[in-house]
């Protein structure tokens, strides 16, 4: 781990105190469109688990507050490790998520740009809402290779790309509010994107798409 990914220490991480992981885990429950928007999520998620090639260990980066935990456990034969660079959001996870799940996986207190984990360690690293937070490409670079590093064979990660009529509505949200505003997530394009995947060297298996032609978020399925 070199120092510079060490010294990455991006604003919006700073929220994540007791209260916030609090709010967070509870967000996704509260009305009818949360609770669909987490079930679709889920589903998403597993499927490109799936093209993942159904990986028997993994690391969830960051686990935030375990929302992810039931379905990443499906697999009986599945070691995890769920990190975060919250201890907050850790505690949180762990005081709300059911026990038998917590005594099948390993917790760690970690930051994505600098893994405190030996090279390859899992077959695949699993990160959800994680990249729209990042508008660097320096800084995506060196949490992309990081994820190189410590995964096998694969990587499963989530973010916001162009080419949406979410992505259209934001765009001119963004022009309308102006640059100078603080802003802590960002749509990227595909073409960007899929660029900076090749150059920390994965190879892109597959993507799934939240609602194609509409949302956001789409998850990239990576293989090294």
């Amino acid at each position: 781990m070199s120092d510079a990914s060490e010294q990455i220490d991006l604003e919006f991480s700073r929220k994540y105190d007791e209260s916030h992981a609090e709010e967070y885990f509870f967000k996704h429950q509260d009305g009818l469109a949360r609770r669909l928007s987490n079930w679709r999520e889920i589903r998403i998620a597993r499927r490109a688990l799936m093209l993942a090639g159904d990986p028997l260990s993994a690391l969830d980066l960051p686990c935030g507050a375990g929302r992810f935990w039931p379905m990443l456990l499906e697999n009986p034969d599945r070691h995890l490790i769920a990190a975060d660079n919250s201890q907050d959001m850790l505690d949180i996870a762990l005081k709300y998520q059911a026990h038998g799940q917590v005594l099948r996986m390993q917790t760690l207190k970690t930051s994505a740009f600098a893994i405190d984990l030996p090279d390859g360690a899992v077959d695949s690293v699993f990160c959800m809402r994680l990249l729209h937070h990042i508008g660097d490409s320096a800084h995506r670079q060196v949490m992309l290779r990081e994820f190189y590093r410590v995964a096998r064979k694969s990587l499963v990660i989530s973010l916001w790309v162009d080419g949406s009529f979410k992505a259209w509505r934001r765009k001119r949200l963004e022009a309308r509010r102006g640059c100078g505003d603080y802003q802590n997530r960002f749509v990227i394009e595909r073409q960007t994107i899929e660029s900076e995947f090749r150059q920390a060297g994965f190879d892109i298996t597959g993507q799934v798409d939240f609602l194609p032609g509409y949302a956001m978020w789409r998850i990239y399925v990576l293989k090294k």
